[in-house]
C-alpha cells in the first residue's frame, strides 16, 4: 500500500468528525430563538374602540442575541402582517388605528441578530377593540364640573328667593356716577369708546353692557352721551342700548341717535377720527370699555391730555399696562366681565358669578395644597419618622399630580 493511499485512510475519520462538528455549529448558531410566552391582548381603555394593548413575556436568552420582537395582526381570514415592532426588553405595545368592533388574531415573534425568527406565540381567542362610552381618566374632572355647576344652579336659586350676593365693589363702575355728574356741572359731554371689534366678540358685549348703566346715567343727569364704533353693528347695538336707557330712566326724548356714529373699520382711522373728537369737544368724561390694540395708548393720553376723568376696561393684557398709567379706573380682565352682573343684579348672571367664584376657590386650594405638599417633601429631614410621614405625604402629592390633576382617574390602572 503506497504511503498516499495509506494517509488517505488514517485521516478520513478525522476529516468526518471535523465536519460534522462544523454542521453540528452551524446548526446551533442559526436555531431560531426560543418564542414569548403568555402572550395576552386587551382593549386599551378610555379611547374610540380604535386600540389594543398586547402584552407578552420575553423568552429565557441571552438579551444580547435577542434583537427585536415582531408583532403579527389579522383580521377574519385574512393572512398575518407585521404591524409594529418593539425592542429587546419591551414586554408591551399599543396597536392603533384598528377597526372598532372587529376581531384580531394576534402573534408575538421574537427575532434574533441574526435574523432568525422564533415560532409565534398568539393570544388563545381573537379580541376586538371597543368603543368606550365614559372616559376614565376624565372623572376628576366630570366631578369638579358637577361641583361648578351644582354650585351655579344653587346660587342662582338662592339670587331668585331674594338672597342678597355680595360681590365685591369695583371702584371703575362706582366711579361711573361722580364721572357724569361732574360732565353736566361742568356743561360738556361724556364719551364711550365700546372697542374696535365687531359684536361677535365678548369684550365688545361687555362694553355695551357697562353702556347701558353709563347711558342710564347719563339720561338721568340730562348730560350729553357720544358713543364712536368702528363697526356698523357695534353702532347699531349701541343705539338700541342707549335708546332703552334713555327709555328706562324716563326721558326718550332727550334719545339722539346722530350721538352714536361709525366713524371706520381701519384701527388707526378710527383711533384718529375718535382723538380728533376730544380734542374738538373736550369732554368731561371717557370710557373705553371693550377690545383695543394699539389705538388704546393714543385715546388714554388724548384723553389724558384734556383733564378728563377717564375709565378703561380690557381683557387684552398687553393693552393693560397703557389703560393704568393714563385713566384713573381700570377693570382687569375679570373685573371687566363681572361688571354685566354687577351693574344688573339679575339673579341668573349673579349666580353664575358667585358659582364661577366657587370653582376657582376649589381650584386655588388644590394649587395651594399641592404647593404645599411639594414643599414638605422636598424639605423634610431624614429618620425613621421623617420617612413615614414623607411616604404618606408623597403618595397623597402623586395622587393629586396623577389623578386629580393628571388622567389616572378615581383610581390608577395598570396596564397588562
Amino acid at each position: 500500500m503506497s504511503l498516499a493511499r495509506t494517509t488517505t485512510v488514517l485521516f478520513e475519520p478525522l476529516r468526518a468528525v471535523i465536519a460534522a462538528i462544523v454542521m453540528l455549529c452551524s446548526a446551533v448558531a442559526s436555531a431560531a430563538p426560543p418564542p414569548p410566552s403568555e402572550v395576552k391582548a386587551v382593549d386599551a381603555p378610555n379611547d374610540a374602540g380604535e386600540s389594543l394593548i398586547v402584552s407578552w413575556k420575553a423568552p429565557e436568552m441571552d438579551l444580547e442575541t435577542l434583537a427585536r420582537f415582531d408583532v403579527l395582526l389579522r383580521s377574519r381570514d385574512q393572512a398575518f402582517e407585521k404591524v409594529s415592532e418593539a425592542g429587546p426588553t419591551a414586554t408591551q405595545v399599543v396597536l392603533e388605528e384598528l377597526q372598532p368592533d372587529t376581531p384580531y388574531d394576534i402573534q408575538v415573534v421574537a427575532v434574533d441578530a441574526d435574523g432568525a425568527s422564533s415560532t409565534p406565540a398568539g393570544i388563545e381567542q381573537p379580541i376586538a377593540p371597543r368603543i368606550q362610552w365614559f372616559n376614565d381618566s376624565r372623572s376628576w374632572l366630570a366631578i369638579l364640573l358637577i361641583v361648578v355647576c351644582g354650585a351655579v344652579l344653587a346660587f342662582i336659586a338662592a339670587a331668585r328667593r331674594g338672597l342678597n350676593l355680595w360681590v365685591r365693589p369695583i371702584a371703575g363702575l362706582e366711579a361711573v356716577t361722580d364721572a357724569v355728574g361732574r360732565a353736566v356741572e361742568m356743561g360738556k359731554s361724556v364719551m364711550f369708546v365700546p372697542g374696535v371689534l365687531d359684536i361677535n366678540e365678548i369684550q365688545t358685549v361687555a362694553g355695551v353692557t357697562v353702556l347701558s348703566r353709563v347711558a342710564k346715567i347719563a339720561a338721568e343727569y340730562d348730560a350729553e352721551i357720544k358713543v364712536p364704533t368702528a363697526r356698523s353693528l357695534v353702532m347699531a347695538t349701541c343705539r338700541e342700548t342707549v335708546q332703552a336707557s334713555y327709555l328706562h330712566a324716563g326721558r326718550p326724548e332727550s334719545y339722539n341717535a346722530d350721538d352714536i356714529y361709525y366713524l371706520t373699520d381701519e384701527q388707526f382711522g378710527f383711533a384718529a377720527g375718535a382723538t380728533g373728537q376730544m380734542m374738538r369737544e373736550k369732554p368731561a368724561a371717557c370710557f373705553y370699555m371693550g377690545a383695543f390694540y394699539a389705538e388704546s395708548l393714543i385715546l388714554a393720553e388724548t384723553g389724558n391730555s384734556i383733564g378728563a376723568i377717564q375709565v378703561a376696561g380690557t381683557a387684552m393684557p398687553s393693552q393693560l399696562p397703557f389703560f393704568i398709567a393714563a385713566c384713573d379706573y381700570t377693570l382687569i380682565g375679570e373685573e371687566f366681565f363681572a361688571a354685566s352682573a354687577y351693574l344688573s343684579g339679575e339673579p341668573q348672571q349673579l349666580g353664575s358669578l358667585k358659582g364661577q367664584d366657587s370653582g376657582k376657590i376649589v381650584a386655588g386650594v388644590l394649587i395651594i395644597l399641592g404647593c404645599v405638599l411639594a414643599t414638605v417633601l422636598s424639605v423634610t429631614s431624614h429618620g425613621e419618622a421623617a420617612e413615614t410621614a414623607t411616604g404618606a405625604i408623597s403618595e397623597i402629592f402623586e395622587y393629586l399630580h396623577d389623578n386629580v390633576l393628571g388622567d389616572e382617574g378615581l383610581t390608577s390602572k395598570e396596564t397588562p
